[in-house]
């Protein structure tokens, strides 16, 4: 039995089925949870558009007109109902083609909301009215996340709005104020600078994208202020109120913001409230997230949980993953526990920023000992080409044995350029067997065989 639709939901539940398992899954929202239908297709789909935009406007350099005239920003124009309606409908079918994996694979769906009675019970409110007792040998907890709310900036779904929000908008937002520079914020206000909104990021911190590399935040801050955006550091807002045509934010320093909406992106909170889970013997954290071990199991026997519920690297791959250990755990077949220095992540913005492995926080800190290069995209050939300036490939690898640890990519389609030092970094490979692989002349690639080949004395 399996509470959530989201990837950790739904990949749990193909593999438990092709495992020989008899799998129900309940769901409340729409197969695809949030992932699908209201954060990584919808927010990567319009991020995709802001890419288009972003590559028409600044390709002057190369030679490129539009219309006759010098490509500069303002020049490309979004519908963004247009827009939208694409995203949501992508969105969509998306969670149509979910569906029909589940029926595929002989899953029962069972739409309604689920709570633990016990360890290996589940009551279902039934969307169309009464309850369901189902028994189950295995439970899984999906449940999922949901934004954060801070008081005194409550959501209206028109001008104060989640992330979840966005995508009713009818049009562009003339002065976008997004709150909170976390990957979240920093990705749409990326998007929605691209697409031609005048934005203002306000970030409690020093830095944009405080949980990333340094040097990787730096380049894209120094994007952001070049492309126009305002970026107001150690900043933190104290209220959000609407005002007759837009909205009105006052920081806690006393300095107020005007601006037609407002997006925050204040972080998440997880769904794991009225469900009886510490009734039931699950454990949660002083946050609310469930306690789960590498395997995914939790306090109460039987009883497993993956996602942004457990609060373990929120990504919807994060997700999917546990869900797969955890299904292969509890019908015994083989499992590797998760290991979290073998998860890429990216960071959608323009550029992209991709990390795997150890990271420069972690050497700096000693807790690993490690030899660093650090090369920068311009010297790359493709990259000349393009007319790209920004980014790099950095990578750490061990001295004496050359074993790749870890690595940051900031290019144009970093989650793609990232992949050869995820397998790096999984499969314990040297340097010189990273370096030693042939790439195409030219490609982006090139610098990560190059940034190789530089470690190989050094390491």
């Amino acid at each position: 039995m399996i509470i959530g639709g989201g990837p950790g939901g739904y990949e749990a539940a193909l593999v438990a089925a092709q495992l020989g398992g008899q799998v129900s899954i309940v769901d409340s929202d729409g197969l695809g949870g949030s992932a699908v239908l209201t954060d990584c297709v919808p927010s990567k789909t319009l991020i995709a558009v802001a890419e288009v935009v972003t590559m028409a406007a600044e390709s002057g350099d190369l030679g490129v007109r539009i219309n006759g005239q010098d490509p500069a920003p303002g020049v490309v124009h979004v519908d963004l109902g247009v827009v939208n309606a694409r995203v949501k409908e992508l969105a969509r079918a998306q969670s149509h083609d979910v569906a029909l994996s589940m029926a595929r694979a002989g899953v029962r769906v069972v739409v309604g909301r689920g709570r633990l009675e016990s360890p290996g019970e589940v009551i279902v409110d039934l969307a169309n009215g009464g309850t369901e007792s189902l028994s189950a040998e295995t439970v899984l907890i999906a449940t999922g996340a949901s934004p954060r709310i801070v008081p005194g900036a409550e959501p209206d779904g028109e001008r104060i709005l989640t992330w979840e929000q966005v995508y009713d908008l009818p049009e562009l937002p003339s002065r976008l104020i997004v709150v909170g520079s976390g990957v979240t914020g920093a990705e749409f206000a990326s998007a929605y600078n691209a697409l031609g909104s005048e934005v203002v990021l306000v970030s409690s911190r020093d830095r944009v994208l405080p949980g990333e590399d340094a040097d990787a935040a730096a380049v894209l801050e120094d994007v952001f202020t070049r492309r126009g955006m305002e970026v107001l550091s150690r900043s933190r807002a104290s209220t959000v109120e609407r005002t007759v045509d837009g909205v009105r934010v006052v920081l806690q320093d006393g300095r107020v913001l005007e601006g037609s909406h407002c997006l925050m992106a204040v972080g998440s909170v997880p769904n794991t409230s009225g469900m009886g889970l510490e009734e039931a013997g699950v454990k949660l954290d002083e946050r609310g997230y469930v306690a789960t071990d590498r395997v995914s199991r939790t306090s109460a026997r039987g009883v497993y949980a993956a996602g942004d519920c457990t609060g373990v690297l929120m990504l919807a791959s994060t997700a999917a993953m546990q869900g797969r250990i955890a299904m292969r755990h509890a019908m015994g077949d083989a499992v590797v526990p998760l290991d979290l220095k073998a998860v890429s992540a990216n960071v959608f913005t323009d550029p992209e920023i991709a990390t795997v492995g150890w990271s420069q926080v972690d050497i700096d800190a000693d807790l690993i000992e490690a030899v660093t290069v650090h090369l920068p995209l311009a010297t790359n050939a493709r990259a000349k080409m393009m007319g790209l300036d920004d980014g790099f490939v950095k990578l750490f690898c061990r001295p004496g044995t050359g074993i790749v640890v870890g690595g940051v990519v900031v290019a144009p389609k970093a989650s793609e350029l990232v992949f050869p030092i995820a397998i790096a970094v999984d499969q314990s490979l040297t340097v010189d067997q990273l370096a030693n692989s042939f790439t195409v002349y030219p490609s982006l690639s090139g610098s990560i065989a190059e940034a190789a080949r530089r470690l190989h004395l050094r390491s």
